[in-house]
C-alpha cells in the first residue's frame, strides 16, 4: 500500500504513465500521469509535476498549471510583513523589526495586497487563513 509514501506513489505513476505511453498506449497513459500530476502539485514538488504535464501533452491531452499558493506567491520577506501586518502592527513597528524603512515595508504590501486578491490591510488576516 503505497498510500504511506506519496512521493513514491507519485514517482511510480509517473514511471507508468511514461512506460505505458511509450508503448502507445495513450489513452491508458492518462490516468496514471493525472494522477502523478495531482500527487506531485499537492506534495509542492514542481519540477516533477512539470514533467508529469509534459507527458499529458505528449499525448495530447493538455494541462494546465496549478495555481500558485501563497508560498508560491509571495517572497520570504512579503510573508513575514505579511503577518505582521495582520497582526495589527504599524508599519513603522515593522520597520523596526526587520530592519527596514517604514517606506519599504508599505511598498511590501502594496505588491503583496494584489497578490492575495485583496485592497486593504484589514483583509489581511482572512486572506493569509484561507491560503494557508
Amino acid at each position: 500500500d503505497l498510500t504511506r509514501w506519496p512521493y513514491q506513489r507519485a514517482r511510480l505513476l509517473l514511471a507508468q504513465g511514461r512506460w505505458l505511453r511509450r508503448r502507445r498506449q495513450i489513452t491508458e497513459s492518462r490516468g496514471p500521469l493525472r494522477a502523478a500530476r495531482d500527487a506531485f502539485d499537492a506534495l509542492g514538488c514542481a519540477a516533477w509535476a512539470d514533467q508529469a504535464r509534459r507527458e499529458l501533452r505528449a499525448s495530447g491531452e493538455s494541462s494546465r498549471r496549478r495555481d500558485p499558493s501563497l508560498r508560491d506567491a509571495l517572497t520570504a520577506q512579503e510573508l513575514q510583513i505579511a503577518h505582521l501586518a495582520a497582526e495589527s502592527l504599524s508599519n513603522r513597528e515593522i520597520g523596526e523589526k526587520l530592519f527596514v524603512s517604514p517606506r519599504t515595508v508599505s511598498t511590501h504590501l502594496y505588491r503583496i495586497y494584489p497578490k492575495l486578491g485583496i485592497s486593504a490591510r484589514s483583509e489581511l488576516a482572512a486572506a493569509l487563513s484561507e491560503t494557508a
